[in-house]
Order: structure tokens, then C-alpha cells, then sequence
């Protein structure tokens, strides 16, 4: 499994998901008010890309959503009130050695879970995989990441390890 994943990594190690946004600042606040709710559109591989106002419609139904960026991204942006940071790859592409363990052990294969990196290219990526080589039957990939979600002024609360 873990070379299968780390050829995956390969694939997206040049992908452009691993600068981090300049203008982003934690606690930016809220206007949701408009949002249509989007159903998730399947996509091939296995998981589906959902847009913001359906991220923020299954965190308050409580549905896992999985922060796979690094460290230092979480620090800059800030994360999503109740997400969970789980690194999937590190700087230089590799895939985080530690990732299935810590995302099985929050996750349920049966339920739906949510990704959400910093554009969305990592987590296509990691949606993939997860799907497909770790048998989760409703992966969902926020497809624009945290500088989408960011743009439309949705709120965020500053990361603490």
C-alpha cells in the first residue's frame, strides 16, 4: 500500500499545492447567507467533489473533514472550526508515514469524510487512494481547498498543534 500511495505522491508532487497563500488570516469572518448547496458530483476514482456550502452543511451534521496540509499551511490560514490536520504529503512530496494510521483512527470506512488542502489538487490525490486502496465508500474532496473556501469569507480558527 505504502508504495502505491507514494507513487501517487509522485504523480502530484509537482501539482502546485505546495505554496501556501500570502494574504490569508485566521478568523476571517462569515457571509454564507446566499451559498446554494451543491450535491456531490461523482468523480472518476471513487470520491466527490463537494463545493463550500456543502462542506459547511455536513460539518454540521458531523461529518469528518480531514485537513491534509502541512504544519506550517495550518499556522499561515488557519484551519476549519472542527477539522482534523492529518499531513498526508510533506514538503518535498513524500507521503506522510503516519497518515493511514491517524486518519483510520478518526475515520470510519462506512461513513462519509471529507479532504480539504489548500487548492484542491492534493486532495484529488489523496481522495483517490483513499477510496480506492483503503475501501472508504464516501470520500469527498472539497475542490477548491482553503483558498476557496478563504475567498468566499467563510470562517477559520487559528491552528493550535
Amino acid at each position: 500500500m505504502k508504495t502505491k500511495l507514494l507513487f501517487l505522491a509522485l504523480l502530484i508532487a509537482f501539482a502546485g499545492c505546495n505554496s501556501t497563500p500570502g494574504s490569508a488570516k485566521a478568523g476571517t469572518q462569515a457571509d454564507t447567507s446566499s451559498k446554494v448547496v451543491a450535491a456531490p458530483v461523482p468523480q472518476p476514482g471513487g470520491y466527490s467533489n463537494i463545493d463550500n456550502a456543502k462542506v459547511q452543511e455536513l460539518l454540521d451534521k458531523g461529518v469528518a473533514l480531514i485537513d491534509i496540509r502541512r504544519e506550517e499551511e495550518w499556522k499561515q490560514t488557519g484551519v476549519i472550526k472542527g477539522s482534523k490536520p492529518i499531513t498526508f504529503f510533506d514538503r518535498t512530496g513524500r507521503i506522510n508515514p503516519n497518515f493511514v494510521p491517524e486518519f483510520t483512527a478518526v475515520t470510519d470506512p462506512e461513513k462519509p469524510v471529507m479532504l480539504i488542502c489548500r487548492t484542491g489538487n492534493r486532495t484529488v490525490v489523496a481522495s483517490k487512494a483513499i477510496a480506492q486502496q483503503l475501501g472508504y465508500k464516501n470520500v469527498l474532496n472539497v475542490t477548491h481547498g482553503i483558498t476557496g473556501w478563504l475567498s468566499e469569507k467563510r470562517p477559520v480558527v487559528k491552528y493550535q498543534r
